[in-house]
C-alpha cells in the first residue's frame, strides 16, 4: 500500500510518482498512467482562489479523495497533496474487473474504458459520494509501482489559464492515456559557425 507521506508533498511530484501505481476501487481498476497536477499557486487549479464549498476536500487531509463535476456531467477524481493541491488521475490501462467497467462504460473496447477522467471513474463507479474518503482504506487500494517507468511530460488538456505549465505526465508508450503528448517540434538547425567565443 502507499505510505501515508507519500501525498503530503507538492502534487507535481506526486503526480509524476503515481504513474505506474496500481489503483482500485472496490476491486477494479489499474495501473495509472496519466495524471495532472494542480496546486495553489496555479490559475488553473480550483483552489486558486481559497476554500469553498467545493473544493473543501482539497484543502483537507493530503492521501484523500478530491471528487467534482466537470461541466455537469462526468465525475473526476483527484488525489489530494499538499493544502490546496491535487493530482487529477486522467487515465489508467484497465486490468481488474473488466467486465465490471464494460458493463459501466456501455461496451466500449478496452482502450477507450478508462482514457479521460470521466471515462476513468465511470468505468471505476467513482461518484461525489467518494469525496473526502482516505485513499488507504476501502473501496480504495492504491498500491506503488514495482518498477520506475518511463515517463513523458506534457502541457496539461482544455484549460484556458496556465495552458503551458508541463504538469500533465504520461506512462511513455501506453496505449490508455487519453491523448497522446504532442511530439516536440524540431528546433532551429544548429549552424556551428555562429558560435561565439
Amino acid at each position: 500500500m502507499i505510505p501515508a507521506g507519500f501525498f503530503a508533498r507538492p502534487a507535481a511530484v506526486v503526480a509524476a510518482d503515481l504513474i505506474g501505481c496500481d489503483l482500485q476501487v472496490d476491486g477494479i481498476g489499474g495501473p495509472i498512467v496519466e495524471t495532472e497536477a494542480y496546486d495553489a499557486t496555479d490559475p488553473a487549479s480550483h483552489s486558486f482562489a481559497g476554500p469553498t464549498r467545493r473544493n473543501a476536500s482539497m484543502f483537507g487531509p493530503a492521501g484523500h479523495a478530491y471528487v467534482y463535476r466537470s461541466y455537469g456531467i462526468h465525475w473526476c477524481l483527484n488525489l489530494v497533496c499538499e493544502p490546496g493541491s491535487a493530482v487529477l488521475l486522467r487515465a489508467l490501462e484497465p486490468r481488474h474487473g473488466l467486465a465490471a467497467m464494460a458493463a459501466r462504460r456501455g461496451g466500449v473496447g478496452e482502450r477507450l474504458l478508462c482514457a479521460g477522467p470521466g471515462r476513468l471513474c465511470q468505468a471505476l463507479g467513482v461518484s461525489d459520494a467518494h469525496d473526502g474518503l482516505a485513499l488507504d482504506h476501502p473501496p480504495f487500494r492504491l498500491t506503488l509501482r514495482a518498477a520506475t517507468p518511463t515517463l513523458v511530460t506534457a502541457p496539461r488538456i482544455g484549460l484556458t489559464r496556465a495552458v503551458e505549465t508541463p504538469w500533465r505526465f504520461l506512462l511513455a508508450g501506453s496505449r490508455y492515456v487519453s491523448r497522446p503528448a504532442p511530439r516536440p517540434r524540431p528546433g532551429p538547425a544548429h549552424d556551428p559557425g555562429s558560435e561565439s567565443a
